[in-house]
């Protein structure tokens, strides 16, 4: 299937079809020249929250809302005059001037595993698709970080895309969808590094020799297949000999790198740095997302998903989890990171997307918690070419419907993909070399500097 593509015409594959050379030229110079919002995004880091955070409890509380359905919460003041947070985000509460917020996000599936193809690829399944858990497939529409990937591959000696934290499941084992390459195929699989990250002189598997990767043995493809096993096993049974060889090609080239080595290396960030994103597993997993991207990774997927004091599929117990675990590690990794960000002059060109596959209910269930709500949500963005103190959109009082403005999850990912400077014409071909447009939503204007 690559052999196919690789022989289309590049300037396809590369989003320029159907463009006129002027239309060419003043996009390449709005994004040269720092003007307009078009290629502002060099590189993005997508924190997942796996589950669906409550609107409720972040970014769209609703303190005059009614009793049932308001919660346990109130709201607080933010650095944008009139626009309030959940009490329980106070940093992220001091960044809103900072933040481009979506409280109008909606669509129909509330169905965690096909969910999330849309969430992380713009792309719904096909019509008559059950709403129900089943494992991802090679035709489906790859996601951001192996798009980006396939039209504009890396240049240096890094991954084109990593995954910090485990592959997102559901309890019964299924893959969450919009995770894998689906048809650009297993050369544009993510790097995935899914370890315990908390010690303060961690190593990065994945990238460390070991006893059992020494230099003299790292070109042993069994001992590369052990290191990446995970990656493996989801990949193998869905990629062809041609796909699969070129991955494990890659792997060993990232391995035998001293470049990545060097950008893996989170224990040589100052404890007072890593402190600063939360003592969490996700708020190391962030710290180590800054240090890729600063490196020069264009795309980092950090997922936040099961945790060992739950997850943010609240169906019980809601508020105790987001008032002692959910909120304040969310918040502390998010304030950590914009402010990382900025502070190294990073964030005018590093789009920090807050993603996941919907909301949650607005009435409490009879075991305090909150089920699934696709019909409106909040989601966030900061830096390279977003508007600063935006709030786009609204819910109605009880956060169930948006009362203005519904944008769904194609015209998020046609935000996101024209930030990253991916003309809105691009066209990939799929498995059977069948044409498939990029991009079927609109940017929403409103959130784009």
């Amino acid at each position: 299937m690559q052999q196919r593509v690789s022989r289309r015409n590049a300037i396809k594959l590369g989003g320029l079809f159907g463009l006129s050379l002027s239309e060419l030229l003043r996009n390449q110079a709005l994004a040269a020249s720092g003007n307009g919002s078009f290629g502002r995004a060099k590189r993005m880091i997508v924190l997942y929250l796996h589950g669906g955070h409550p609107q409720q409890e972040t970014f769209d509380p609703k303190p005059n809302g009614p009793s049932a359905v308001k919660g346990e919460f109130g709201a607080i003041s933010t650095s944008l005059p009139g626009v309030q947070f959940s009490e329980l985000l106070p940093q992220c509460a001091t960044l809103a001037d900072r933040l481009a917020i979506i409280r109008s996000m909606s669509h129909s599936n509330p169905n965690h595993v096909t969910a999330s193809l849309p969430a992380n690829t713009g792309h719904k399944h096909p019509p008559g698709t059950p709403q129900r858990d089943f494992p991802p497939s090679v035709a489906d529409f790859p996601p951001f970080g192996a798009v980006v990937d396939a039209v504009r591959p890396s240049q240096n000696q890094l991954p084109g895309w990593v995954r910090i934290g485990p592959l997102m499941r559901r309890s019964n084992g299924t893959t969450l969808h919009g995770q894998l390459p689906g048809f650009l195929g297993a050369r544009h699989a993510h790097f995935p590094v899914d370890q315990k990250l908390l010690d303060e002189d961690v190593r990065i598997e994945a990238v460390q020799p070991t006893d059992e990767l020494t230099s003299s043995r790292i070109g042993d493809r069994q001992t590369l297949l052990r290191q990446i096993d995970e990656q493996r096993r989801m990949l193998d049974g869905f990629a062809d000999a041609v796909d699969l060889d070129q991955f494990y090609q890659r792997a060993f080239s990232l391995l035998s790198s001293v470049a990545t080595r060097s950008a893996f290396d989170l224990s040589s960030e100052s404890m007072v740095l890593r402190q600063s994103y939360g003592w969490t597993e996700f708020g190391q997993r962030c710290v180590l997302a800054r240090r890729l991207i600063e490196a020069g990774v264009p795309v980092v997927n950090v997922s936040y998903c099961h945790t060992p004091s739950g997850s943010w599929d609240t169906h019980s117990d809601n508020f105790n989890k987001m008032k002692k675990s959910l909120a304040p590690t969310f918040d502390a990794a998010l304030h950590g990171l914009v402010t990382d960000l900025n502070q190294r002059g990073l964030l005018d060109d590093t789009l920090v997307v807050v993603n996941a596959e919907f909301g949650r209910t607005p009435a409490v269930n009879s075991r305090s918690g909150r089920d699934h709500w696709p019909w409106v949500y909040s989601l966030a963005l900061c830096g390279a070419g977003t508007a600063p103190g935006t709030v786009f959109g609204a819910s109605d009082n009880s956060a169930a419907y948006p009362a203005e403005s519904p944008r769904d999850q194609a015209d998020f990912a046609a935000t996101l993909y024209h930030l990253l400077g991916i003309e809105p014409e691009t066209v990939l071909y799929d498995q059977t070399d069948r044409p498939r447009p990029l991009i079927t939503g609109s940017p929403i204007e409103e959130l784009l500097a």
